[in-house]
């Protein structure tokens, strides 16, 4: 708690339990408070795009956050309490809703993006002022990302020590259940009805194939944690890379959005490390690079927009319009890549190991900017994060923290290769290609058609690659070599 409750408050008076990225009733300590008070209790999700510097969220995300609003409004009456929907600046927005319900006391879960840290101090100050109990708890991350750091006193930048540091503290606290019973509000306040929001898209809708892959809000985050547990987590250090299967936790739109906090997650696989030793550990090391990016994050406000090594502001991207919708649209000519951004514009989701494939294609064969693929990323992934999104792309890019170095180029017909050994992966995404065979599903026409015609059929509506493995890997080496020489030449 980062600062105390008023024990003067009213028990008659409202409390006012701010919801944002925490759309659950579980482990939720701001709403566990409000509950140990007896106090009226008004649920309040405020829709804040408007705020400064506040990141607009993109169309996967706007769509999952109206399921899962409609998911937990009817969570919150089943215990009583109604959820009041706001759109609007925070500040204005809780100090409405003070002044027509005479709430005495607000609470609110963290949030650590920079832009809301700024927004909640404010708000805290403002309240503070009028004499209003306030208070704010963890939930989003397992450690508050001030609290590491390395010896010298700074912020950690590569990923091995700072697992180190996070495993040396404390084990994560308890979880808490879910409260059984709210005394809501009774009285009169406004609220948005969602559908006002168009959150939802309609001309074309594209959400089908995202119904069809997810089930949003808090039942169908445990429901999922439930079935990684009992189908996946075994063998996970081996397999979570293939992403012909269903090998991963799926967790992360459920985390971005707060329906499951780390806190659950860390616990339910807690008394399985006798069992499933390493494969709990490489999960555990999964949850914390979120947290890690994170960590970068907080450090680092304007992540998603400037390069982490500050030397990358003179690489030579390349602008290519066509090149880069060919990429958005899954058309490269190179299948793994093609079945990533498919899947991805499907079902709002692209296995991990694909899209370090997909963000290396963008920006070493193709030498577009990651800002590009960021942003693509932000708007048409369900589990586009503030901190993750950026930092994985400027990590594959070689431009972020304890990022792969550039000349690490990703070859994508051997990633294919090794990670979609039979192709299901390909086929299912790329239809064009359901008749090739697993020896040449992955390879590209160009080197297909240098292979004898009668062994090898070619999938005529299918596109030819946009450059040739080779030519693009020289071209990208040549121009890290170009921005590396320009920069020990100014250092002599």
């Amino acid at each position: 708690m980062s600062s105390q409750t008023n024990s003067d408050t009213d028990p008659e008076k409202p409390v006012v339990v701010l919801f944002r990225h925490d759309l659950r009733l579980g482990d939720n300590r701001a709403l566990a408070t409000a509950t140990e008070s007896s106090k009226p209790v008004i649920a309040l999700f405020v829709f804040d795009e408007i705020s400064p510097d506040i990141r607009p969220i993109g169309g996967a995300r706007r769509w999952w956050l109206h399921q899962s609003l409609t998911e937990l409004a009817k969570a919150l009456e089943k215990l009583g309490a109604t959820l009041i929907l706001r759109r609007g600046e925070t500040q204005s927005v809780v100090e409405d809703v003070i002044d027509k319900s005479g709430a005495d006391m607000v609470l609110w879960n963290r949030r650590y993006d920079p832009p809301a840290i700024e927004v909640d101090k404010a708000l805290k100050s403002s309240l503070n002022d009028r004499d209003i109990a306030c208070a704010s708890f963890d939930g989003q991350l397992l450690h508050e990302p001030w609290k590491l750091k390395t010896g010298s006193g700074g912020f950690y930048k590569v990923y091995t020590p700072f697992w180190r540091a996070f495993t040396s503290e404390d084990e994560p606290r308890k979880t808490l259940d879910a409260p059984t019973k709210l005394r809501g509000f009774e009285g009169e306040l406004a609220s948005d009805r969602l559908d006002e929001w168009k959150l939802l898209p309609t001309k074309p809708d594209w959400s089908g194939g995202l119904r069809d892959a997810w089930t949003p809000g808090e039942a169908g985050a445990q429901d999922r944690l439930s079935d990684f547990i009992d189908e996946a987590l075994k063998d996970y250090a081996d397999k979570r890379d293939r992403p012909d299967r269903e090998s991963t936790s799926r967790l992360s739109p459920h985390l971005a959005h707060g329906e499951i906090t780390p806190f659950q997650i860390w616990d339910a696989v807690s008394g399985l490390s006798d069992k499933l030793g390493d494969d709990v550990l490489k999960f555990r090391k999964e949850l914390v690079w979120r947290e890690f990016a994170w960590h970068l994050l907080f450090h680092n406000p304007d992540l998603a927009r400037t390069n982490f090594n500050r030397d990358f502001d003179d690489f030579p991207w390349r602008r290519d319009k066509q090149a880069l919708k060919a990429w958005q649209k899954g058309q490269t000519g190179y299948p793994i890549v093609d079945a990533g951004m498919r899947q991805l514009w499907e079902t709002g989701w692209m296995h991990n190991r694909v899209r370090m494939v997909v963000a290396s294609f963008l920006t070493k064969h193709l030498l577009l900017d990651w800002r590009e693929g960021e942003a693509w990323f932000w708007d048409t992934l369900v589990d586009a994060d503030a901190a993750n999104n950026p930092a994985s792309w400027q990590w594959v890019a070689g431009c972020g923290a304890d990022a792969a170095p550039y000349f690490r180029i990703f070859n994508p017909i051997l990633q294919g290769e090794k990670f979609d050994p039979r192709g299901d992966y390909v086929r299912h995404f790329v239809p064009e290609l359901t008749d090739e065979d697993a020896e040449t599903i992955h390879e590209p026409a160009a080197k297909k058609a240098k292979k004898s015609a009668s062994k090898v059929k070619l999938s005529g509506d299918y596109p030819v690659a946009l450059i040739d493995h080779r030519e693009a890997r020289e071209r990208a080496l040549a121009a890290y070599q170009k921005l590396r020489g320009a920069h020990e030449h100014h250092s002599d």
